[in-house]
């Protein structure tokens, strides 16, 4: 099947289905993005953006996957997005690859430079919490490029020990979880009534608008629910992929959805005093609520549990990121493709290309040596570039009549579940280029409408300059030599 779609096997194909789940489970991770971000949610609307927001954006984020994981069945490639948008263009193939391609690059190495700078959070807070290491900018950047680079070893060493430690977290996650709950079930002398955690009102965002601010407080979910495109940017390393990587994608958004929200109700009725939480000096809200709501011991052992879940996530999302742009340099897209697209013949594993995604996160996330709103910013950039490139090839299946859905596909729902998708990305897109706190300042701004219009512009120009003349045509030795007019149809330039 990989050959019909114009590749060799050059990838190790030894993941299973469970595999394949982990790996997107793992990034996704509920005890990365709703611990890093949760302090997002307490300030935009509070216990109601997170309660209520949490199953209300899971609800829309599932049918966004529902709908990939259709295109996905036909299209098992470690290219993913930006392939699919290739095959599913009437007109223009190459050009729409291109800017998918892109738009998923980018936002993928923003995803893994958020994970691992709100992993290195979680990591400092823990530090301080244990033996009183001060947390400031400077450490917190140090201790972001120690794990990028941790990262990048262990994907080096081979997809077999990928697949174990996705397995391991997959668990660690779900124990996590439970654990967690438990303890602020039962160790807690309060609890916040459930009228109070499910409708309680908060508002530090200076904005007047509730509407608005609970809108804004929804990025914490949406920020979270990314990434789940991995099991099909692994898929050419599954077995079945044509119905494991689609099983992959919708069911670690449905597991994230339920487990997460358990977590977060159970988080959010812990909380013993708001400001203290929003404030605290430790720099992450939830280790606060922690160490209020079950002691300082206790407290420090669920901070562990999430540091260490969080360091299975940015693994995780360094093998997706490396995956993909291993395939889209292989199509010839990145400056030295012929080099980001070699294979590690003993292990398996596109080395070089891991390389790159680790050294492009650690750029792309140098700015917060400087602003403490440089995350919030990634977060933005990594939210709105992901869900462009997910949502596009949708649009593009459901423009195209002549798609004839694979092995896994929704059958007569697919219409209404697609066009809901489309629908609910372009609204997130919109809501998130918004200033999210009043009143703006340079720290306050929100730069990511400025961040899509730079991919936009370079795209555009490297696409004139460049790619049209070899984005897959010239591809390396190895690989599928047709042109892209046999590859793509008559339309390709």
């Amino acid at each position: 099947m990989l050959a019909e779609l114009g590749y060799e096997q050059e990838l190790h194909r030894r993941m299973s289905g469970f595999n394949n789940f982990a790996v997107s489970f793992s990034i996704i991770s509920i005890l990365a993005g709703a611990i890093t971000s949760y302090g997002i949610a307490l300030n935009a609307g509070g216990p109601i953006a997170i309660s209520i927001g949490w199953p209300l954006v899971g609800l829309f984020v599932w049918l966004v996957a529902l709908a990939m994981g259709e295109v996905c069945s036909v299209f098992p490639t470690a290219g993913g997005l930006y392939f699919w948008a290739g095959r599913l263009a009437r007109h223009r193939k190459p050009m729409w690859a291109w800017y998918v391609g892109w738009f998923n690059f980018l936002g993928e190495v923003a995803v893994t430079a958020a994970i691992d700078y709100g992993a290195a959070i979680t990591w400092m807070a823990f530090l301080d919490l244990t033996w009183g290491v001060g947390v400031t900018a400077g450490r917190t950047f140090i201790a972001f490029a120690v794990i990028l680079l941790l990262h990048g070893l262990l994907n080096t060493f081979g997809v077999d020990l990928v697949r174990r430690l996705s397995d391991i977290s997959a668990w660690w996650h779900l124990a996590g979880v439970a654990v967690i709950v438990a303890v602020l079930s039962f160790v807690p002398d309060h609890h916040q009534s459930i009228s109070w955690t499910f409708t309680h009102f908060e508002n530090a965002t200076g904005w007047n608008n509730v509407i608005y601010v609970f809108l804004i407080g929804l990025l914490m979910a949406q920020y979270t629910f990314t990434g789940f495109d991995a099991s099909a940017h692994v898929a050419e390393e599954t077995h079945s992929a044509s119905v494991n990587a689609p099983k992959g994608i919708v069911n670690s958004v449905v597991v994230s959805l339920f487990a997460g929200w358990v977590l977060l109700v159970a988080i959010t009725a812990s909380i013993q005093n708001v400001d203290r939480a929003r404030t605290t000096s430790i720099g992450l809200p939830p280790a606060q609520i922690f160490i209020d709501a079950a002691g300082h011991s206790l407290g420090v052992a669920l901070v562990f549990i999430c540091a260490v879940a969080q360091f299975f996530c940015g693994m995780a999302s360094v093998t997706a990121n490396s995956r993909m742009s291993y395939a889209f340099s292989r199509d010839n897209a990145l400056p030295g493709s012929r080099w980001w697209s070699k294979v590690n013949p003993r292990t398996g594993t596109p080395t070089n290309s891991i390389w790159l995604c680790v050294v492009c996160s650690l750029v792309l996330a140098s700015p917060a040596l400087f602003s403490t709103t440089a995350y919030l910013a990634v977060t933005s950039i990594a939210v709105i570039g992901l869900y462009i490139a997910y949502v596009t090839p949708v649009l593009l299946r459901r423009l195209n009549p002549d798609f004839r859905p694979g092995a896994w596909n929704l059958g007569r729902w697919s219409p209404l579940v697609g066009w809901i998708a489309v629908v609910w990305v372009a609204f997130i897109v919109i809501l998130f280029m918004l200033p999210p706190a009043n009143p703006i300042t340079v720290d306050t701004f929100n730069y990511a409408p400025i961040a899509v219009l730079a991919v936009l512009v370079f795209a555009t120009v490297t696409w004139i300059i460049g790619g049209r003349h070899h984005f897959m045509r010239d591809v390396p030795p190895g690989h599928d030599t047709r042109p892209a007019a046999e590859i793509f149809g008559p339309e390709a330039p």
